[in-house]
């Protein structure tokens, strides 16, 4: 048992940084949007000049989503560093143009296993382990984490996963309402985002159940200081005065989040509501004209593109967008710039093992295959590959659609005809193997080759011609690789590898000389793609598929 004074050294009440924080809450039904609003709100105030950061809170038991099923959760997201985040840790960074990092996102099961590994080493000195104080003390470090990192920030938004009178984010509610008390009113600002339903019979925008969701929040101690209430339809001032009335907060600052055709719109449309300025009143900051002028020019060229293209993202989750969410974002992203309608159609791959890949892929501009694990829907993905080499047409891999690619070369132009990853058979041909470190993993969760490593590419490739730098910095989510005791066989053959990690000397990027547009990427670029700053590779994979259109078009 450690000392009496160490033990009470180590657990000394965790003291608040100094800095404003926004607390975040949703009520009445979930997928309300409290990530864009909470993005939202951090880009308004950092075009104000602010220093702003953002922290996820996701009340499940999972340690991270990295062992979550896409169908359940989505994508992944991976930071610099390392960590498997939550899918909203993407949209902070799209909209406030800063990189996450794993102090950016905590779930229940990171804050429950600190405690009981606390338990463990003996630091409670015998104590019964609660949930308050010693779980909420815990997620109240977590927050104060931010401002001591380096990011320094002078405004931390916290968002909370779920809903309000969800048992699971009890403990983090509470966590907040200790963490008002410690901090004081005028540093802290709580936001609550709720629905108000439209009913059409009687053609009423409805307050009851942001009423109801106001009471909960209050039953356990918290008074939002603001409401934004999503909507269909416009909301009156007689409905912002009921609101404000059930629920003690004032008038001027209930505001309505109208549904938006892109979601990149909404930070201006909650300017206009004077979101951001009533957050800066509240904490006695000065309020300052938000440099919008280029995130108005890409929303206007999302909203009215000249052009059009039409791309195929060929995958085994496409059942569930969400789980390639960056991907589609990159490719708004992608059109925004270059003023192009990016139509993007889902394929399943699986579809394509059955009926073919020109039936089902002919009548698109460009094709990308995705990332994914397992063998399901893998055959489709190489058919849709051989498709879009021999008919040159644009092709873009991101990790597993790299894999396949290589695969696919293998079998049909180097004749390895039984050219496989280890991920699916065993083969005598093994192109893609799993990487040497991982062959006595055991534990699946935070033990893939994860965040960011170096890659330095070949003069004379398109690679180098999107990127511009010879040595690039991407995000890695992966346990297999390109299989080096190929390497020369397939460079033999024609396969062009164009960047290599310096380090290790793994393959990164390989391409095709003789195709219009033919890369494929061990790593996820669309994980850097921000709407005032796409991906170079996605906007030169667009540029190609518009080529391609455009010849096309004039061929008919």
């Amino acid at each position: 048992m450690p000392k009496e004074t160490a033990g009470k050294r180590r657990l000394r009440k965790p003291r608040i940084p100094k800095a404003k924080y926004v607390f975040v809450t949703g009520g009445v039904v979930s997928s309300l949007g409290k990530g864009i609003t909470s993005a939202s709100l951090g880009l308004l105030l950092k075009q104000r000049g602010y220093r702003v950061t953002i922290l996820k809170c996701d009340p499940y038991l999972n340690v991270d989503p990295g062992t979550m099923s896409p169908y359940q959760h989505g994508e992944v997201y991976v930071t610099d560093d390392g960590a498997e985040t939550d899918l909203d840790l993407g949209h902070y960074e799209r909209f406030i143009d800063i990189s996450m990092s794993k102090l950016n996102n905590v779930t229940s099961g990171q804050i429950y296993e600190r405690v009981l590994q606390k338990e463990r080493d003996g630091d409670y000195l015998g104590g019964t382990v609660q949930v308050i104080p010693h779980v909420t003390d815990e997620i109240i470090e977590r927050i104060g984490d931010l401002p001591r990192s380096t990011q320094k920030p002078e405004v931390v938004i916290i968002e909370v996963g779920g809903t309000v009178g969800d048992i699971e984010s009890l403990p983090f509610l509470e966590a907040f309402r200790q963490f008002f008390l410690k901090a004081g009113p005028r540093n802290v600002v709580f936001l609550h985002v709720t629905l108000l339903p439209f009913i059409a019979a009687s053609n009423e925008v409805k307050t009851k159940p942001t009423q109801h969701s106001v009471y909960r929040l209050r039953e356990i101690g918290l008074q939002p200081n603001i409401i934004v209430a999503r909507t269909e339809k416009p909301i009156t001032k007689e409905v912002r005065e009921k609101i404000g009335l059930f629920t003690n907060v004032p008038t001027k600052d209930v505001f309505a989040a109208r549904d938006a055709e892109t979601i990149y719109e909404v930070p201006l449309m909650l300017e206009k509501e004077g979101l951001a300025k009533s957050v800066l009143q509240k904490f006695g900051m000065k309020d300052k004209a938000p440099d919008l002028k280029q995130w108005k020019e890409r929303v206007d060229r999302i909203k009215k593109p000249s052009g059009v293209v039409n791309i195929a993202v060929c995958g085994k989750y496409v059942s569930l967008q969400d789980a390639y969410k960056s991907i589609g974002e990159a490719f708004i992203h992608s059109g925004s710039l270059l003023d192009t309608k990016v139509n993007v159609s889902w394929v399943d791959s699986e579809k394509v093992e059955s009926e073919g890949a020109e039936k089902m892929l002919s009548q698109y501009d460009g094709l990308l295959v995705a990332p994914g694990f397992g063998i399901r829907g893998s055959e489709g993905k190489i058919e849709a590959i051989r498709w879009a080499r021999e008919n040159k047409v644009p092709f873009f891999g991101i990790c597993l659609g790299m894999q396949m690619a290589v695969v696919e070369f293998a079998r049909n132009v180097a004749g390895l005809k039984r050219a496989n990853s280890t991920e699916f058979a065993r083969t005598s041909q093994p192109v893609i193997d799993l990487m040497v470190d991982q062959r006595n993993v055991r534990q699946k969760g935070g033990t893939m080759r994860l965040g960011a490593w170096a890659c330095h590419l070949k003069p004379g490739t398109r690679s180098l011609e999107a990127y511009g730098n010879e040595l690039i910095r991407e995000r890695h989510r992966h346990r297999y690789e390109f299989n080096n005791k190929y390497r020369d066989k397939l460079v033999k053959a024609g396969l062009v590898v164009s960047g290599t990690n310096p380090d290790a000397d793994l393959v990164e990027m390989i391409e095709l000389k003789d195709h219009p547009w033919f890369v494929g990427c061990q790593f996820h670029p669309e994980l850097k793609s921000r709407l005032t700053t796409p991906h170079p590779l996605f906007v030169n994979f667009v540029k190609a598929s518009m080529a391609f259109r455009a010849n096309r078009d004039a061929k008919k």
